[in-house]
């Protein structure tokens, strides 16, 4: 359950994972991961659309899918996929999987919260995994607003380093910082399970934070595909931690 408080929040933050995608398809599959298909910027998987369309059908039956007033996703295609799929608003042609939607998808159309795409909540940068070009990524997904980004490749991945946690750390306090700026109060961010997880362990060093008990377990900070959790923060330095919705 979500802890309440009181006081008004400040903001009000919905950190998700994307949903299960290729590389995770290839990961269940063998243990040997020379026995894998490498994908540089892997799609979901048929499963992952099945999360999906239940994340969208249970956040809009709940009301939250129009709180919304700001998506911000990771330039990589799973996570914009999994933005469009929940957030975005319908196309006429929703079997067309690079806007993010594959068959099945079928909801009334309404004002979706703009979607921009951030290099600051993007996955643990290693070896073989970079994102696509923006100019292909503004055709395969043109709901989303890619200005932030500067580069038209990408150019921060290197071939043969690994990121550190604390790297991808500092990179999230930054981006967390980056949204409390913001004015918007209800954000929605889709990213990546390492990324999610350093970043809830800095939060816990870096703020005077009253995150429960119970949450502080590593065990907490592994987000499963589609997995979403509410992070609000009642003051600057004052953060609660609440798991709203089940794992797929």
């Amino acid at each position: 359950m979500e802890t309440t408080a009181a006081a008004p929040y400040h903001s009000n933050q919905k950190l998700i994972r994307h949903a299960h995608g290729l590389h995770n398809l290839e990961s269940e599959r063998h243990r040997d991961p020379l026995k894998r298909i490498q994908y540089a910027d892997p799609e979901l998987s048929p499963l992952g659309w099945q999360q999906v369309r239940e994340q969208r059908k249970d956040l809009s039956a709940s009301g939250l899918l129009e709180r919304i007033e700001l998506v911000v996703t990771s330039p990589l295609t799973r996570t914009l996929q999994t933005s469009v799929g929940i957030f975005g608003s319908p196309l006429k042609d929703e079997n067309t999987v690079g806007n993010g939607y594959q068959n099945g998808i079928k909801t009334p159309i309404f004002n979706h919260p703009p979607i921009i795409a951030s290099e600051l909540c993007r996955e643990r940068l290693s070896k073989g995994r970079s994102r696509g070009s923006i100019s292909q990524c503004r055709s395969r997904f043109p709901q989303i607003d890619f200005s932030l980004i500067e580069r038209e490749d990408d150019i921060l991945w290197e071939a043969d380093e690994r990121e550190s946690n604390e790297s991808v750390a500092a990179k999230g306090i930054k981006f967390i910082k980056w949204l409390l700026a913001r004015k918007e109060k209800e954000i929605a961010v889709v990213s990546h399970g390492v990324f999610l997880q350093q970043t809830l362990i800095a939060l816990k060093n870096e703020f005077d934070s009253s995150i429960e008990k119970e949450f502080l377990t590593p065990l907490v900070y592994l987000f499963g595909n589609c997995e979403i959790r509410s992070l609000k923060f009642f003051r600057e330095s004052v953060v609660r931690l609440g798991q709203d919705y089940k794992k797929n």
